[in-house]
C-alpha cells in the first residue's frame, strides 16, 4: 500500500507537470520542446518518489541518495539535449506533421496527448521510486550492475547524439546518411541506450523478499515497446525514407533498426 501512495502521487505529478508543459509550448509554438519538458518531468517526479519516505523509514538511505541522483542526471541530460535541439526554431518534424493534420484541433489534441505522455513517464519514474526503496540501505552486488548499466547508457546516449550532431555539421553533400562511430552498429544507437537505463533501474528493484521490485520489470518492457514500435523508430524511419531515400534503404540493409547486428562492410552514400 505504501508504494501504491507513492505511485498516485508520481502520477499526480507528472500530470501536473505537463500541464505545465502543454502552456509552454503554447506559449513558445513549437511542439518540440514537450519532449524536453518530458524528460525533465520524469526526472523531477522519479527523484520525488525515490526520496519520499515511506512508514518505518526513519531516515532517507544512500541509496534513495544514490537513485534520485541517477534519474536527476539522466533527465537533465535529456533535457539540454533536447532543449538544445528545440531553439534552434524549427519544429520537431513529428509534431509539425501533427500540427497541419489537426489544423485548428492542433491545441485540443496536444493537451490530451501530453497527459498520456504524462501516464507513459510515469511508469519509468516509479521505477526509480521502486528501486530507491527496496528494503537495503546500502548497495549490493545487482545494484553495483545496475548502477554500471544505466552509468554506461546515459554515456553512450550522449555519445551517440554527439556523433550525429557531428556529422550534421560536417561538410559533404545533402542526402547522406549518418553511418559512423555507435550508428554503424545501430540505426537508432540513442533509442538501444534509453531502453538500458530503464533496464540498470529495473536490476536495482529486483532483490530477495521485495516481490514488488517486479513490478519495475513494465519500465524496460514499455521503453523498448514505445521506441521500436510506436513514437519513436517507426516515426524516424518513414522520416529518413521521405528525405534519403535510396541511400536510407541501403542503410536499413546494412545495419540493424535497433539491437546491432555486426557488418563488415559500410555504405558511402
Amino acid at each position: 500500500m505504501p508504494m501504491l501512495l507513492i505511485a498516485v502521487l508520481v502520477v499526480a505529478v507528472m500530470s501536473a507537470l505537463m500541464a505545465l508543459a502543454y502552456l509552454g509550448q503554447r506559449a513558445l509554438g513549437n511542439a518540440g520542446w514537450t519532449d524536453a519538458f518530458w524528460g525533465l518531468s520524469v526526472g523531477v517526479s522519479g527523484a520525488l518518489g525515490a526520496l519520499v519516505p515511506l512508514p518505518g523509514e526513519v531516515s532517507l538511505s544512500l541509496r534513495q541518495f544514490v537513485i534520485a541522483g541517477m534519474i536527476a542526471a539522466w533527465s537533465l541530460r535529456l533535457f539540454s539535449h533536447i532543449a538544445a535541439r528545440s531553439s534552434g526554431g524549427h519544429e520537431d518534424p513529428r509534431y509539425a506533421k501533427i500540427r497541419a493534420q489537426k489544423g485548428e484541433g492542433f491545441d485540443r489534441y496536444m493537451f490530451g496527448f501530453l497527459q498520456i505522455q504524462g501516464v507513459a513517464g510515469a511508469v519509468f519514474a516509479i521505477a526509480a521510486a521502486l528501486a530507491a526503496h527496496a528494503p537495503l540501505t546500502g548497495l549490493d552486488a545487482m545494484d553495483g550492475v545496475g548502477l554500471i548499466v544505466i552509468g554506461l547508457a546515459v554515456i553512450g546516449e550522449a555519445v551517440a547524439d554527439a556523433q550525429l550532431r557531428a556529422f550534421k555539421t560536417s561538410p559533404g553533400p545533402r542526402g547522406r546518411v549518418c553511418d559512423v562511430g555507435l550508428w554503424a552498429w545501430s540505426r537508432h544507437p540513442n533509442y538501444v541506450f534509453e531502453w538500458l537505463v530503464w533496464v540498470g533501474f529495473c536490476l536495482m528493484s529486483l532483490h530477495m523478499a521485495y516481490p514488488i521490485g517486479l513490478v519495475a520489470i513494465a519500465a524496460p518492457a514499455f521503453s523498448y515497446y514505445l521506441l521500436r514500435h510506436v513514437s519513436g523508430v517507426p516515426l524516424l524511419e518513414d522520416a529518413m525514407l521521405a528525405s534519403r531515400g535510396e541511400a536510407y534503404r541501403t542503410y536499413q540493409a546494412r545495419v540493424g533498426v535497433f539491437f546491432p547486428r555486426l557488418s563488415l562492410k559500410r555504405s558511402r552514400v
